[in-house]
């Protein structure tokens, strides 16, 4: 595989949970390195997308190429930040015991985690500003602390491209602060970074590019020449929605 090879590539793809298709008819490049954030209504198709390049929903149309190969010659270098809303978070278990999940993948069945196995999980709650917390049981941590140890989680895979639902969704200042300090420094260091977001400031200070979706791509471009009044409108043209520097909140709260 070349080094040159893009973290993922789309051409007229097409994704489908079993009926008609949900998304569609989606071109683009995203190169190593880049941040992506994904921008639409609910019900969109941007958790359809993330879902996609995972390869937990089906391509039904087009091509896409993760990593320069399939989703599943990809997952093992692909980390996945889900919404918070899908975790359950009365499961009796410590921060650290959460973030070592992560590395089940690679250990398999028949073994233990040794040395490295705990370096990286101790790693990726220094990364995320959580190593105080490690032993606090991972249910009694406020929301935003969670959202952070799961994205710990998903680091123990040193991923090469890193994949966000929603990662800011109710999060007080604080937490948004130490999230976006984390995704700029990972940013830094190659990590390719997609995350579905309302989110604006989200957008211009750890993106470089904006993917708006409404079933379908409508725009794909740099941050600024994106989001623009326009385009983002075309976006949002059958949502009701309130739009400042900071979020773009939609009326209605469906699956997307």
């Amino acid at each position: 595989m070349s080094a040159q090879e893009p973290a993922v590539h789309l051409s007229d793809a097409s994704f489908s949970y079993g009926g008609a298709p949900q998304l569609h008819g989606v071109t683009a490049t995203i190169q190593r390195g880049e941040a992506v954030a994904l921008v639409g209504p609910n019900g969109s198709g941007k958790s359809t997308l993330l879902k996609g390049v995972l390869g937990l929903v089906s391509l039904v149309g087009g091509e896409l190429r993760v990593l320069g190969g399939s989703p599943r010659y990809a997952l093992p270098r692909v980390g996945y930040l889900a919404q918070l809303t899908e975790v359950d978070r009365e499961f009796p278990i410590s921060l650290r015991q959460v973030v070592a999940m992560g590395r089940y993948r690679s250990l398999g069945m028949l073994r233990w985690p040794g040395k490295i196995d705990k370096k990286l999980v101790t790693d990726a709650l220094e990364k995320v500003g959580l190593s105080h917390l490690a032993g606090h049981r991972f249910g009694e941590l406020s929301g935003g602390q969670q959202q952070r140890g799961l994205l710990a989680r998903a680091l123990t895979t040193q991923p090469q491209l890193l994949l966000l639902d929603e990662p800011f969704n109710g999060l007080d200042q604080t937490n948004r602060t130490a999230l976006l300090s984390t995704l700029n420094a990972l940013r830094d260091e190659g990590v390719t970074i997609v995350t579905s977001t309302h989110d604006l400031q989200l957008a211009r200070e750890v993106c470089t590019r904006v993917m708006l979706l409404n079933r379908t791509l409508i725009a794909y471009g740099p941050v600024e020449e994106t989001l623009r009044i326009a385009l983002v409108e075309e976006t949002f043209k059958n949502t009701i929605v309130h739009v400042d520097d900071h979020s773009i909140v939609p009326a209605t709260h469906e699956h997307g």
